[in-house]
């Protein structure tokens, strides 16, 4: 399962959903905002931007939105499964 950890007025955010959206990787959003343990988890995890991008309890990628650009298509391949 994937989890994304987002804030309101974050373009990164919206274009990192974009993105797994467009290539057809389903996900679920977590705003910190509505979610103040999401916060809580995210600081103690020693992340300070967003989006965050989890999978299975795990960081699927470092530096969120810009990270997950950097990927190639066998990446997105292996996360539709």
């Amino acid at each position: 399962m994937i989890i994304m950890y987002t804030k309101n007025n974050c373009p990164y955010c919206v274009q990192a959903k974009a993105m797994l959206n467009m290539r057809g990787i389903t996900f679920d959003e977590v705003n910190i905002e509505q979610v103040p343990s999401a916060r809580e988890f995210l600081i103690k995890q020693g992340h300070r931007t967003l989006p965050q991008i989890y999978q299975d309890g795990k960081l699927l990628v470092e530096g969120g939105y810009q990270g997950l650009a950097k990927q190639d298509s066998n990446f997105f391949e292996k996360l539709r499964g």
